[in-house]
This record gives C-alpha cells, structure tokens and sequence, in this order.
C-alpha cells in the first residue's frame, strides 16, 4: 500500500543532512506516485549538477549521461520548471501526441521506454537548486493533475528541509572553526547533560578550567547559559 503525503513529510522532516534527505525521498517516494523510476538531482552553487540519485534504472549510469549529453538542452519538461519553478508532465506542456515526437524522447527517453515524465522543482534563495524527476515504463497511465498537486507540496517540503540541513552544515562547519577541539569535546558532553564536575572528571581538567572554557564558548556561540548552547548545537553531535 502506497504511503501517504504526511508519511513522506514527516520522513523528510527527521533528516539531520542532505544524504539523509537524498535516501529519504529516495526510500519513500516511488511507490506513492506510481512509478517505476525516479530520482532527484541537485545542484552546486554554481548550478552545477552536484549529486544524482536514481532508482528502478539497471542502466542508470548510461542515462544520466545520455541525459547530459542531450536531454537537458531538449527537455520541455525541465524548461517549463526552470521558468515557473512549478511541477510539470508532458501532457502539461506539450501538445497531445507531442511526447513522442519530441527530441527528448526520440534522443534520449524513447530508448528507457520512459513513456511519461514528470519533474518538480527544489528552490532555495529564489534559485532552483535541484529537481525531482519520475518516469512511468511500458503501459502505464499518463500522469494527472493530482499527481502534479502532490508534487507541488512534496516540493515544498523537501525545499524547506533542503535549507534546513544545509544551513545546519554551513553552522557546524562554522562551529569546527570557532571551537576548539576541546571545547568541542566540552559541549558534547554538556549535550549528554553531565555536570562541570562529571565534565572535568571525564576530561582530567579541573572543574575551574570547565567553567572558564564555558565562559568563552557562551561568548563564541553568542548565548547566555548551557541550554541556549545545547539547543545551537542540536543535531551537531
């Protein structure tokens, strides 16, 4: 039985970095919408595709370079994600009987038997920063336009917790070189709620040197006590 929406949501919700959400969607998403693949990509700050991931394709590997090689230049599909950062199938964009006429299909999809496409948008700052893409095989039903509602608050969703993980990844970086190791160390352990005492037991400092390198990482982290620290450093350790 197809999981529902939320179940994707909240999969998505409990990722701590970008390869946790990679595999979530990847995990989580095919069978919802029917489909025998799918896949999402991602991109660089220079717009570059920076990670593809792939599902249900023997053959991967030889269509992403086919792909790159020519779909992205031909795709209509993608043109119209770009422009609108809005989801979109081939029935939405071109005419009836289009699909197979295309140059997409006829260079590229035509020979994986992808007999209907869809693709939606991940955004962030404004930019679309990847997509989400899926292929209905063989004799299988066109995509609809509920498919393309979910998709939209699939979108949104993994758009959010897509800026989520890689603004906590830009704070830990920024954390490793504003700490040093053994505040680091530190701050796990306050993490694990020991005491200053248990805290320099562990450590062999004294209970002195605890409180002073708490003293200054207060000031580094710009908080005021050892909750406000914990709560910056949630997902860190």
């Amino acid at each position: 039985m197809a999981q529902s929406l939320q179940f994707l949501f909240q999969k998505l919700a409990h990722a701590r970095n970008e390869q946790e959400l990679r595999l979530g969607f990847m995990d989580a998403v095919g069978e919802y919408f029917g489909v025998q693949r799918w896949g999402i990509s991602l991109l660089n700050q220079q717009s570059q595709v920076a990670s593809v991931d792939i599902c249900g394709m023997p053959d991967a590997d030889s269509f992403v370079e086919c792909y790159s090689n020519i779909g992205r230049e031909v795709d209509p599909v993608l043109k119209y994600v770009v422009e609108r950062h809005a989801p979109a199938h081939e029935e939405l964009v071109l005419p009836a009987g289009g699909w197979k006429q295309s140059d997409l299909y006829l260079r590229c999809c035509g020979y994986y038997n992808h007999e209907h496409i869809m693709t939606g948008p991940i955004v962030g700052g404004g930019s679309l920063v990847g997509t989400v893409n899926f292929a209905r095989i063989g004799d299988t039903p066109a995509f609809s336009h509920q498919d393309l509602v979910d998709l939209s608050a699939l979108c949104l969703h993994i758009s959010a917790c897509l800026a989520r993980v890689r603004t906590n990844s830009e704070r830990f970086v920024l954390l490793d070189t504003r700490l040093t190791k053994r505040e680091r160390q530190i701050a796990e352990l306050v993490s694990q709620g020991l005491t200053n005492a248990e805290i320099s037991a562990e450590l062999w400092i004294t209970e002195n040197s605890v409180k002073q390198a708490l003293k200054r990482m207060f000031r580094k982290l710009d908080v005021v006590n050892r909750a406000q620290m914990v709560a910056q450093l949630q997902n860190y350790f």
